[in-house]
């Protein structure tokens, strides 16, 4: 959209403004500004709380040393693959004794929390990136904001300015508009690795007991 030859409108203006001034009301604990979402942020994934079989022990450590757990690990990790597809792949993989069972099963859901894990971290840490660049984009709006009206109220105003600029700022503001909605969507991603880590554990449970 652009606006040519005419006078921006307060109503415009202040569009633009409030555009900007959103990004500092987006992080919602003190301790995490850099933070954008309404979920409270929570770095990792707690082992008790998606967990609650035997010991993992070295588990942590050999899983990736076992070629069939790596490769279901990273079938299983991807939030493409329906849980339910997922549980019954772990129905056919742990197969034998109980002692048997129990010891894949602990393999398979250390190499599970490990890549959620980094999964998650990795959403997380691009979350606050973007959040960096939304305060860098309504400093931006706001101090574009300001150079327009003063443009505006010049006498007599350079129109081919006015124009350039309010064209800039109405992009700048639908670039900033769009990325606040991805990040809202974004924010649900961790919350939901957290859940298919504590369905995948129990299903690996089940099979172990």
């Amino acid at each position: 959209m652009k606006w040519s030859g005419a006078k921006w409108s307060s109503a415009t203006l202040a569009l633009f403004a409030v555009a900007a001034s959103t990004a500092s009301c987006l992080a919602a604990d003190p301790r995490y500004p850099d933070w954008p979402c309404a979920q409270a942020k929570v770095p990792e994934i707690s082992l008790a709380a998606v967990w609650a079989g035997p010991p993992l022990d070295d588990a942590s450590d050999k899983w990736k040393g076992d070629a069939k757990v790596s490769a279901l690990v990273s079938k299983l990790a991807a939030r493409r693959i329906p849980i339910e597809e997922a549980q019954k792949d772990i129905t056919k993989f742990l197969t034998g004794s109980t002692t048997e069972k129990t010891t894949t099963g602990k393999l398979l859901f250390a190499g599970l929390f490990d890549t959620l894990n980094a999964q998650r971290s990795q959403v997380m840490n691009g979350l606050e990136r973007v959040m960096r660049k939304q305060r860098e984009a309504a400093d931006k709006i706001r101090s574009d904001t300001v150079a327009l009206q003063a443009l505006q109220d010049a006498s007599p105003p350079d129109q081919a300015k006015v124009d350039e600029l309010g064209n800039q700022l109405t992009w700048e503001t639908r670039i900033f508009e769009d990325r606040r909605r991805v990040v809202k969507f974004v924010c649900e991603v961790p919350t939901a690795i957290d859940q298919r880590l504590f369905a995948l554990g129990r299903a690996i449970q089940q099979e172990m007991e």
